[in-house]
């Protein structure tokens, strides 16, 4: 027995000073799995002695399996500006940690559960740190999962039935979900396929039977609603647009890594990234719990990079079952709308979930685009910016912008908006697993290479991939330059119709004034857009739409057609291409054949 114990703490005394490290028991701190109990405070306490005790030593705060709880009346309480969010400030925080260096939250396989409506996790303003081997998940969710038992279309009629987790009542003949902090009537649903978990063929987003039901016994509700494509077993997520929190949201950060992370639910994104510098996501998973009789994860993307730089690394990821899209990334145009001297603008926040954080800085490459062509007019760099609507940045929706050379007279017309080139990150997102999700796979908008290989897009509702561009509706920057898509196996996108949606890989800026463009948006001298080696297997027709590009190769892809579904496209053509240029489509192999003249549509 003394010889085991000798073994132990030798082994301690390896771990701790031989690698450079500081560990640190949660359970020395009160953080103890299984207890019901709040772990807000053990945790910030934790984290606290931790941050007073830096040295040179990285460190490690390690859990032990089991399921933590943090509850709303608890929770951190700060003012957290997060793109593509609700801003309903202050926001309730269950784990923040905060300007920490070298430092590692180690799950241990542990689960942190919200109560209430809460982020989760924020790490803000910390440089190499790793968050690992935990997972995130609700009580009871925001969404509210129902089952069809009964579909009498002729009457008009739909019975369901409601999950066990879900708390609700009936007000005024309005069906009613709650929690710890919450309350909402569902407006709209997903319906998915009751053995397969897929989105409900030709469905999308689907209005539900909420008003003027009847309780027929505790947990059956029959509803007025008339739907014939939901048959019995069909499964229901029913929710509202509301994007309060992400799973985990990260800020201003240098060199973090997430791995081994499951998020099984958050009322917002997954992951929401914003200002930060290189991220390496391994084996993190947006993903249905083991056992759960659950068919949806997030109300909105699994993954979501807002104005970042250096590269952003995605490999090994499970990604099924959210109500947007698997990857997004991009930058975010301000509105010119002010032009205060020869040398002076003020730029725009313009989208109502997407404001009150850094945008740029000293030395800051900028160029500028017009929002009617999408057509980049001059590039220019940041001599200095601040808030131009409020004193501190949190929260500005205007900055004043000094510029190293002069700006056209008319920059300030409200056709121009202004990117920032710096805080635009390569992508490399491999190895992955998309599918039963809502609206599209994965969304890419930087100027930087973007690598897209080895992935399964299975099932993905609308289109797989999106290279986009939008000066005008979420104002998401930028033009694509370099693109390569190869080695992926696609199956069966385009079961349903959402934005975007126009083949299975869609090339689609947003471009009010076609044509009066005489550039292009994506593509030139980067490389374009190379989809190489890929396996398709579709039911449909469209396979690629592309909209001003300048470059783009399609090449030794399989394309197989299958009779899974009807095909109900408005595309009838493989490869619409609408001001395209310098396209090769060469050496691939089509099931049924490949005919240009039909295959082919050009719209210049």
């Amino acid at each position: 027995m003394m010889k085991h114990f000798v073994f132990v703490a030798a082994t301690m005394l390896y771990t701790t000073f031989a690698w450079g490290q500081r560990v640190y028991q949660a359970k020395d701190f009160g953080i103890v799995p299984n207890t019901g109990k709040d772990m807000t405070q053990a945790f910030a306490n934790a984290l606290s002695k931790i941050k007073t005790e830096a040295d040179d030593k990285a460190a490690v705060l390690r859990l032990e399996a089991g399921d933590y709880d943090f509850f709303y009346d608890k929770a951190n309480v700060r003012e957290l500006y997060v793109s593509n969010h609700d801003q309903d400030n202050p926001k309730h925080v269950a784990i923040i940690i905060e300007d920490m260096e070298n430092f590692t939250l180690d799950g241990g396989g542990a689960s942190i559960h919200m109560n209430g409506r809460m982020l989760p996790i924020a790490m803000l303003d910390c440089n190499d740190c790793t968050i690992k081997n935990l997972s995130v998940d609700t009580r009871i969710p925001q969404i509210t999962q129902v089952k069809v038992l009964e579909n009498d279309v002729e009457q008009g009629t739909i019975t369901y039935e409601v999950a066990p987790y879900a708390r609700y009542t009936i007000e005024n003949g309005r069906f009613t979900v709650h929690g710890e902090n919450w309350k909402l009537q569902p407006s709209w649903g997903i319906a998915f396929e009751g053995d397969t978990k897929r989105v409900v063929y030709s469905t999308s987003d689907i209005g539900l039977g909420t008003s003027n039901v009847t309780e027929v016994s505790p947990g059956i509700i029959r509803a007025p609603w008339r739907d014939a494509r939901l048959k019995p077993g069909t499964v229901i997520a029913m929710r509202s647009y509301a994007r309060p929190t992400p799973g985990i949201f990260l800020y201003d950060n240098d060199d973090t890594t997430l791995e081994n992370i499951n998020v099984h639910y958050a009322e917002g994104m997954g992951l929401l990234a914003q200002i930060c510098e290189d991220i390496t996501l391994k084996n993190f998973n947006v993903a249905i719990r083991e056992g759960s009789d659950r068919y949806f994860t997030t109300q909105a993307d699994a993954t979501h990079f807002s104005g970042c730089k250096g590269k952003i690394t995605s490999v090994g990821g499970l990604y099924e079952g959210m109500m947007d899209d698997a990857i997004n990334v991009h930058g975010t145009y301000l509105r010119i709308v002010k032009r205060l001297d020869d040398y002076t603008i003020v730029g725009r926040y313009m989208h109502g979930q997407a404001y009150g954080f850094y945008w740029g800085g000293e030395d800051d490459k900028v160029q500028f685009v017009n929002s009617t062509t999408m057509e980049i007019t001059e590039a220019n760099s940041i001599e200095d910016i601040e808030p131009y609507d409020k004193p501190q940045l949190d929260g500005a929706k205007e900055f004043k912008i000094r510029l190293k050379k002069p700006v056209a007279a008319d920059i300030a017309n409200g056709e121009y908006g202004i990117e920032n080139l710096e805080w635009a990150p390569k992508v490399y997102f491999a190895d992955n697993i998309i599918r039963n999700n809502r609206a599209r796979g994965a969304l890419f908008s930087t100027p930087k290479k973007v690598v897209v290989e080895r992935n399964l897009f299975d099932h993905t509702s609308g289109t797989a991939i999106l290279l986009c561009g939008d000066c005008n509706g979420w104002f998401e920057t930028g033009a694509c330059r370099n693109v390569v898509i190869r080695n992926n196996k696609f199956i069966n996108a385009l079961t349903s119709m959402f934005q975007f949606t126009n083949a299975v890989i869609s090339i689609y800026p947003e471009i009010p004034n076609l044509a009066a463009q005489k550039k292009y948006f994506h593509g030139g001298k980067g490389g374009g857009v190379v989809i190489k080696d890929n396996y398709f297997e579709t039911f449909d027709a469209p396979i690629v739409y592309a909209k001003s590009i300048d470059g783009l190769t399609f090449k030794n892809n399989t394309v197989v057609q299958n009779e899974d579904f009807r095909p109900f496209h408005w595309n009838k053509h493989r490869f619409l291409l609408e001001r395209a240029i310098n396209v090769k489509i060469k050496n691939n192999n089509f099931s049924t054949g490949f005919d240009e003249t039909k295959d082919v549509k050009r719209n210049m």
